[in-house]
C-alpha cells in the first residue's frame, strides 16, 4: 500500500498530538505519589476509559476480527465474563486496596506469607509485563507492515521510543490521559471500519448479516458440558478466571485503582471500563463475521487475500498454476488475519486509511504505557526499596523510576525485535510464562482468607499448583506417556485447574480461623516481624 499524503498527514499529526500530550504532564510528575498515583486526584471517567484501552491492543484490533472470519463468536464468551469479574473485584479488591495504603499489588503477599511470596509475584509479572511488550510492538509493527510496507524493524523500535519517552516524562497521569484520547480514537475506527463494511455490499446492509449468519459466524460454539474442548463453559471459567487475575492481582489495575479520587470513583472506574469493554469488543467481532460477507460477495478480492497468504507461506515461488492449488487448499482460519489489513489497503478513502493506522497505532501505544508505568512502580516498591533502602529520597525515588521506565522500555523493545521472524520463541515464553505465573491467582485468593501467616504451608500450595500446571501444560505432547496420564482437558482450563489447586490445597493445610476482613494490617506486620 502505498499512502497518500493525507493519510501520512493524518496519522503524523496524531502521533505528534499524543506524544505533547504526554510529554504536557511532565510538570506533575515531579514526585512520586504524582508519577505512580497521579495524586490520587483523577476523575472516575478518566481512570475508566483507561482501563478499558489497557484492555485493548493492536493485536485485538487485528486479531479478534481474523479470529472470527476463521471461526465464530466463540471467544466473545470472554468478554461476557467481565461483568463478573467486575462485580467481584468493585465488592472485595478495590476496598482491599484502597484501604492497604499500598500501591503495590504485592505488598501485602509478604505480610500473609513471607517474602519469597512477594518476589514470587513480582519476578513473574515483570517478565510477564516485558514479554507483553514485546508481543504488542511485534504485533503493531507486523500490522503496519502489511498496510503500509514500512520495515519491520523500524515501527518497533520507533513505537517503542515514542511510548516510552512521554510516560518517562508524564508518568501515570500521561498514560491515563494519553490513553482516554487513544481509546476515543480506537473506538471511532472500529465504527468506521463497520460501517464501511455494511454499507459497501452489493445488496445493502442485511446481506452482511444474512451470509455470516448462514455460515454460523454468530454462533458462541458448543454449550456442551465437555471440557476439552473450548466449549461455552470452558471459555465462562477462563475468562472469569483471567479477569479475576487482572482486576485482582495485576499491578497495571492495582495502580489505577489508587489514581481515582476516593473509592467510589475507583469502583465506577473499573465499572466503566469492564462494560464498555463487552460492546465494543462485540463490535470487533461483528467486524469479523461481516468481513466474511464482504468478501464472500466479492470473490476477486478473496482471491487476492487467498493468493497474498499462499505466497507469502512459501519458501520458495511457487508457478501460477501451483499457486493457485495451494490458494484454493486455504482455510478461513489460515487467511482470517490478513483479510482486515486487505481491506484497510484497498477500500478505504484517501484520508481514512490514515485514521485507520492511527487507530491501531493508538491501540498498541495504550497498552505498552501502561506497562511501562507499572513495572517502574513495581521496581521501585518491590525491589529497590525492599532490598536496597527502605526511605529513599524523593529525588532517588524519581531516578529510579525514571531509570527503570526506560530500562523496561529498552527491554520490551529489544524483545520485539528478537520475535522478528522467530514466533517459537513467542509461542514458548507464552507456555512458560503460564506455569510461572498461573498460581498468582490462588496464591492471592488464600492471602485473603488466611487468618495468620503461614509461608511454608502456603509454599506446599504454590508448589503443588505449579506441578500440575507443568502437568497440563506439557503431557499432551508427550507421546513416552500412556494416554491415559495425559492432560484431556483444554488448554484454557490450565488456569482454572492450576489456581483451584493452590487455593484448596492452602485451606486444606492451613485453614483460615476467622474471616481475613478481622485482621488490621498492621497486626500483621508485627506477627510477620
Amino acid at each position: 500500500m502505498n499512502l497518500a499524503s493525507l493519510d501520512i498527514f493524518v496519522f503524523a499529526i496524531y502521533v505528534i498530538a499524543v506524544v505533547a500530550m504526554g510529554c504536557w504532564f511532565v510538570r506533575k510528575s515531579d514526585n512520586t505519589s504524582e508519577f505512580m498515583a497521579a495524586g490520587g486526584a483523577l476523575p472516575g471517567w478518566a481512570v475508566g476509559l483507561s482501563i478499558f484501552g489497557t484492555f485493548l491492543s493492536s493485536n485485538t484490533f487485528l486479531g479478534v476480527p481474523g479470529k472470527t472470519y476463521g471461526t465464530n463468536f466463540n471467544a466473545f464468551v470472554f468478554s461476557l465474563t467481565l461483568p463478573i469479574a467486575a462485580w467481584f473485584a468493585t465488592r472485595y479488591f478495590i476496598p482491599f486496596y484502597r484501604n492497604s495504603g499500598e500501591i503495590s499489588a504485592y505488598h501485602h503477599l509478604e505480610m500473609k506469607f513471607g517474602l519469597w511470596a512477594r518476589t514470587y509475584a513480582v519476578v513473574c509479572y515483570l517478565l510477564t509485563q516485558i514479554a507483553r511488550m514485546g508481543a504488542i510492538l511485534f504485533g503493531v509493527a507486523l500490522g503496519l507492515y502489511a498496510l503500509t510496507g514500512w520495515d519491520v524493524t523500524t515501527i518497533i523500535i520507533a513505537t517503542g521510543i515514542l511510548v516510552t519517552f512521554y510516560t518517562l516524562l508524564g508518568g501515570i497521569e500521561a498514560v491515563i490521559w494519553t490513553d482516554v484520547v487513544q481509546s476515543i480514537v480506537l473506538m471511532g475506527g472500529a465504527i468506521l471500519v463497520f460501517a464501511l463494511l455494511i454499507l459497501g455490499m452489493p445488496e445493502g446492509p442485511s446481506q452482511a448479516f444474512t451470509i455470516a449468519a448462514s455460515a454460523n459466524k454468530f454462533s458462541l460454539g458448543s454449550w456442551a458440558l465437555n471440557f476439552t474442548e473450548p466449549t461455552v463453559w470452558v471459555l465462562l471459567l477462563y475468562g472469569t478466571f483471567i479477569n479475576l487475575n487482572n482486576f485482582g492481582i495485576d499491578q497495571s489495575f492495582v495502580q489505577r485503582y489508587h489514581t481515582a479520587k476516593d473509592e467510589r470513583s475507583a469502583k465506577r472506574a473499573l465499572w466503566l471500563g469492564a462494560l464498555l469493554y463487552v460492546p465494543i469488543s462485540l463490535l470487533f467481532f461483528m467486524i469479523g463475521a461481516v468481513l466474511f460477507s464482504y468478501y464472500d460477495a466479492h470473490p476477486e478480492m478473496l482471491q487476492e487475500v487467498r493468493l497474498q497468504v499462499a505466497a507469502e507461506s512459501q519458501a520458495e515461488p511457487l508457478s501460477p498454476a501451483e499457486l493457485e492449488t495451494k490458494a484454493a487448499s486455504l482455510t478461513d482460519a489460515e487467511i482470517g488475519d490478513k483479510v482486515l489489513p486487505h481491506f484497510i489497503a484497498n477500500q478505504l478513502p484517501v484520508g481514512l486509511a490514515g485514521l485507520l493506522i492511527a487507530a491501531i497505532f493508538a491501540a498498541a501505544m495504550s497498552s505498552v504505557d501502561t506497562s511501562l508505568n507499572s513495572s517502574a512502580t513495581i521496581i521501585l516498591k518491590d525491589i529497590y526499596q525492599r532490598y536496597w533502602d527502605r526511605t529513599p529520597s524523593e529525588r532517588i525515588s524519581m531516578l529510579v523510576l525514571r531509570i527503570a521506565t526506560v530500562a523496561t522500555g529498552i527491554i520490551g523493545t529489544g524483545v520485539a525485535v528478537a520475535l522478528i521472524g522467530v514466533k517459537s520463541i513467542l509461542d514458548a515464553w507464552w507456555i512458560l510464562q503460564g506455569i510461572f505465573a498461573g498460581g498468582l491467582l490462588g496464591l492471592f485468593l488464600l492471602g485473603i482468607i488466611s487468618r495468620y501467616p503461614r509461608g511454608h504451608r502456603a509454599i506446599t500450595a504454590v508448589v503443588i499448583g505449579l506441578l500440575v500446571i507443568a502437568w497440563m501444560t506439557f503431557s499432551p505432547n508427550m507421546e513416552q506417556l500412556p494416554e491415559v496420564l495425559r492432560n484431556p482437558l483444554h488448554a484454557n482450563m490450565i488456569i482454572v485447574v492450576g489456581t483451584l489447586t493452590i487455593f484448596l490445597v492452602g485451606l486444606v493445610v492451613a485453614p483460615p480461623l476467622k474471616p481475613a476482613a478481622d485482621i488490621p494490617i498492621e497486626h500483621e506486620e508485627k506477627k510477620n516481624s
